[in-house]
Order: C-alpha cells, then structure tokens, then sequence
C-alpha cells in the first residue's frame, strides 16, 4: 500500500456490494404504473444520482416529474415499499470484485473504516448485521444525514486529518461529499462503463487501495 490512511470512508451499494442494480429496478418497478416515459425518466435520475436518499428522490420524483404533492408520510410509505421490494436482494448480492480482499487488508492494517451510504441509517445497519460485515466497520451510517456531515461529525469525534483520509464511493454524490469534507476520493466504476467523475479523478474497475 502506498500509504496508510488514517481512516477510509465507504459507500456501500455498488462499493462493498453489487447492488446498484437492485434499486435500479425497484425504482422501476414503484413507477412502472405511470408509463413508459415516466419509468425511464426515473431509472434515468436514480442512475445519475447514486448515493441520493431515496427519500429526496421521490419527493423529486413526485414532484418534477408526475406534478402530484406529496406528503412526508406518503414519502415514508414509499420507503417502506421501496425496503420491500429492494431489502431481500440486497443481502442475496454479490460482493463487488476487490472488495472482500480490501476489508480484510484495511483491517490487518487496523485503518478506521465507516460505512457512509444513502440508504436509511437503520436499514443500513440492518444490511451490514445480516451479511457479518459489522467487524470490518468502526461505525455504519445512512440517510438522512448527507454524507459529507457524517464525515466531518466521524473526523471531528475521532480527531481525523481529513485530508489523510479516503472516500470511495461509485456516484457523483461520494465525489461531492469528498470534496465538501476535504477527504481523498478513489471511484469505483465497472468495467466498460464511462466515467462519471471529473478528468483526472483517480478510479478502479474494482475495489482496490494499493495502486
């Protein structure tokens, strides 16, 4: 390795867990009712906008593209169709390549390692409990706290250097919530999909802190 980070912050789906898929769809399925335009435009924003509470989604969904209010227990109500529908394959999802042989490394090196995700606080501990993963993270965090206040509330609490820590995340999202807490960033971005970061924005075609 390089050089030893003083903590390493993580997202989670489409980073630790090939999940990203699994929203994908969810989403789709929720909205599939309004119409073929109106599911695509959806898919379309969630792609775009990895990393973005589903919360705030709907909302925008509702909003911007089917010109309806929405109330926040409605909004809640989504949630907990979208927990339904999405929960179960989550915990059924392959590991992203690198990504077990990462946990194991920064844990020999006794880096500090959080999960920093959009998915529900709760919810996200829940996913982490059930796939044994609570050993390799010091802490577990989610919506609806923004990602770059998680950071800085974890830096400030474990008396981090930001700028010795790593963000790694697969959205323009982790790479704004990078930037805004003042930590590295690495992408993670699949083979033969484009880049969604800035040029020169250091990526990986799989989970890997050594080069």
């Amino acid at each position: 390795m390089e050089k030893k980070w003083q903590a390493i912050f993580f997202d989670f789906d489409g980073v630790i867990l090939d999940s990203v898929h699994v929203k994908t769809r969810a989403f789709a399925k929720m909205f599939r009712d309004y119409g073929p335009e109106i599911e695509k435009r959806v898919v379309d924003y969630h792609l775009a906008h990895g990393g973005v509470s589903r919360f705030e989604k709907f909302r925008y969904f509702y909003e911007e593209f089917l010109r309806k209010p929405v109330t926040d227990a409605e909004i809640e109500k989504l949630g907990e169709q979208f927990s339904d529908l999405a929960l179960e394959e989550v915990l059924n999802s392959p590991f992203i390549e690198g990504a077990g042989k990462t946990l194991e490394q920064v844990r020999k090196e006794n880096i500090l390692s959080f999960v920093v995700s959009g998915t529900p606080g709760e919810e996200m501990k829940q996913i982490v409990n059930l796939r044994n993963l609570w050993p390799y993270f010091k802490e577990v965090h989610g919506s609806p706290t923004h990602k770059d206040e998680h950071v800085r509330d974890i830096a400030k609490r474990y008396d981090l250097n930001l700028a010795n820590c790593l963000f790694i995340g697969d959205s323009t999202t982790d790479y704004e919530a990078a930037m805004a807490a003042g930590t590295q960033f690495l992408g993670v971005v699949p083979k033969g999909k484009s880049s969604p970061f800035p040029e020169g924005t250091t990526i990986r075609h799989k989970l890997d802190i050594n080069h």
